[in-house]
């Protein structure tokens, strides 16, 4: 229940490993509505001493505006969320990226001795995401004595599907998980298939990879949640634990 675009690697694994992958996202991605703000910083890139990049997306879509104009400054440190938003820098070409081993969340990135008081105090701080989000890295480092600018470089927004293609498949059995991978995610479920079609697979148990998620599934009545460890990896070792 991914973005699209996203989904795929972690498909191929599960039918790999011999299950069945049902595609149904419910989180679309694009550009930033307006893309006047993400131009404007292309310019401004050498004020700057840390980037931020909240998640692959916001990687992939800061990259595109950014490097058919100008390189990277050398002095401007990157850094990220998660292992999964590391690999897609990696892929754009940085090599030093800050970003923690273990978890993938704001309070994994604000433990680092990188955003620690000391090492922040004094420097600008640059935060690429999406339309809106948690405000707890931002609100931190400026606690910590930190300058913070956010600049929107793409957009999240509920996909149209058809229900049937999720609820078919429930009703014939045929439905043994949903993994859900953001608590926006969750929501946009709840939309989607509206109070029926969401009672209909409230016995589906429900694969999690953090406790906001699983708390946001749970408050949404779903009835057996399985929290997992972060990332591709975990999710793969909690359904083949699951379901051996």
């Amino acid at each position: 229940m991914r973005p699209r675009e996203q989904a795929e690697s972690l498909c191929a694994r599960l039918e790999a490993a011999g299950g069945r992958a049902l595609r149904f996202p419910v989180i679309a991605v694009g550009p930033a509505l307006d893309p006047a703000p993400l131009q404007a910083i292309v310019g401004r890139l050498d004020e700057f001493d840390l980037a931020f990049f909240v998640s692959p997306n916001a990687v992939d879509h800061a990259m595109r505006a950014i490097l058919p104009q100008r390189t990277w400054p050398a002095r401007l440190r990157v850094a990220t969320v998660g292992k999964g938003s590391q690999r897609v820098m990696q892929d754009w070409g940085f090599a030093n990226v800050i970003a923690p081993q273990d978890g993938f969340d704001s309070e994994a990135v604000i433990a680092l001795p990188e955003f620690a008081a000391d090492a922040v105090r004094g420097r600008k701080v640059l935060i690429f995401r999406g339309d809106g989000g948690r405000e707890l890295l931002a609100d931190t480092l400026r606690e910590r004595g930190a300058s913070v600018e956010y600049v929107t470089c793409y957009r999240r927004h509920c996909p149209e599907a058809d229900p049937a293609l999720l609820l078919g498949p429930a009703a014939r059995g045929e439905l043994d998980g949903l993994l859900l991978t953001s608590s926006e995610g969750v929501r946009n479920l709840e939309w989607m298939l509206g109070t029926e079609g969401l009672a209909a697979l409230r016995a589906v148990t429900v694969f999690a990879t953090h406790p906001r998620i699983v708390a946001q599934a749970r408050a949404a009545g779903f009835e057996r949640v399985v929290e997992t460890p972060a990332g591709d990896d975990g999710l793969m070792q909690a359904l083949e634990s699951h379901f051996a």
